[in-house]
């Protein structure tokens, strides 16, 4: 570690304190910590949208060593809060590397910090649960940091899809065998991606946009995106995808899954210290398959508050039982909370894409 480094601080709202030295930009920022056990990936993870409201660790020790470059990048720009690493390599080997880790959080104005015991600081969030909290390279007064970090926000019942939304409709593919109409709550580009790989025409719409407004576009299904923070604060999305139930062929993913679920009567809940990584073993109860997911939540759906009569739970998460998938017994409607596009991690459930290609040609 470096002398001349700048000390930074990362405070709990429960007054646990971490020492460690920033790089990327300075400041003083607020968020929900959680942990993320993804080995590679550490681009993607960044540019996730549903981190928004968010400081991640990464468990991994050594983080950025093949760079950054421009292809692999899931959204417009980096929505978290701060980036947490045991180690920040200082060399970035990869020929399609175009800036080191440091550099980009720079550009993009976000916190990083190195030199925390990141095994500490995951082991407590598992026994404590995630929870609020500030990172700083300004303000060093552990129990001032601990008072606005118990004083932030945090995620319940704030509605974070507003800030990671499209601005105006756009087209990702404009021409295809199928035409999907995309939801925007924080979608990721791989999702978009493996879309078009599958012929479809794809047109990505603001989360706030109409359910009227998205029949007019004729489209023949609906993907709900995943996205950040809690289903339940976006009830105007809900709203929209209970007129679209019965009307068209509905794919969800993670926070479209949750919303899906409120749509369709049931509610949901906070996890603990949610679910974050590429390890995620989910098992098809239909074929008894077990795939490797990636995942990236800290909400779920409650599987006792949903309509059995009328709702199949179709896949469990075998680490600790809670929900995956549901799909409609009788509608053209089905949804599973891992993210199918697998960007990073395994590529275990891609064929998700092709079942939702089926549905619209049934």
């Amino acid at each position: 570690m470096d002398d001349k480094q700048k000390k930074s601080k990362l405070v709990l709202e429960d007054g646990r304190v971490f020492n460690g030295y920033f790089f990327g930009a300075g400041g003083l920022r607020c968020g929900e910590a959680v942990f993320n056990t993804s080995l590679t990936g550490y681009q993607e993870v960044i540019t996730d949208p549903s981190y928004k409201g968010q400081i991640v660790a990464m468990t991994y020790p050594l983080i950025g060593n093949y760079g950054i470059n421009r292809e692999d990048v899931e959204s417009k720009k980096p929505f978290l809060e701060g980036f947490i690493v045991k180690e920040r390599s200082r060399i970035a080997s990869n020929w399609r590397s175009t800036m080191s880790l440091d550099d980009y959080l720079k550009e993009n104005n976000i916190m990083g910090i190195e030199g925390i015991d990141t095994r500490a600081l995951t082991r407590h969030i598992r026994l404590r649960g995630a929870m609020k909290a500030v990172i700083s390279t300004e303000e060093l007064d552990d129990n001032r940091l601990a008072k606005k970090a118990r004083s932030s926000p945090g995620l319940v019942g704030i509605d974070l899809v507003k800030e990671v939304t499209a601005d105006k409709p756009y087209q990702w593919q404009e021409k295809g065998a199928y035409k999907v109409v995309v939801i925007d709550c924080g979608v990721k580009f791989n999702i978009l991606r493996q879309l078009a790989a599958r012929g479809c025409a794809v047109n990505v719409v603001p989360a706030n946009t109409s359910a009227d407004d998205i029949l007019e576009m004729k489209p023949d299904g609906v993907l709900l995106s995943s996205g950040p923070g809690d289903p339940a604060a976006v009830q105007y999305v809900v709203a929209n995808v209970q007129k679209l139930i019965g009307k068209i062929p509905i794919f969800g993913i993670c926070l479209g899954q949750q919303m899906l679920g409120l749509a369709l009567g049931g509610k949901t809940y906070k996890l603990k210290f949610g679910h974050h990584g590429g390890n995620q073993p989910v098992k098809d109860l239909k074929t008894g398959r077990i795939a490797i997911t990636v995942q990236n939540h800290g909400f779920c759906v409650d599987i006792d508050s949903l309509d059995k009569n009328n709702i199949e739970i179709t896949h469990m998460n075998l680490n600790d039982n809670t929900l995956e998938g549901i799909r409609h017994k009788k509608l053209p409607v089905f949804s599973v909370q891992f993210h199918p596009e697998a960007a990073p991690g395994p590529h275990d459930a891609a064929y998700l894409f092709d079942e939702f290609v089926e549905m619209m040609k049934r």
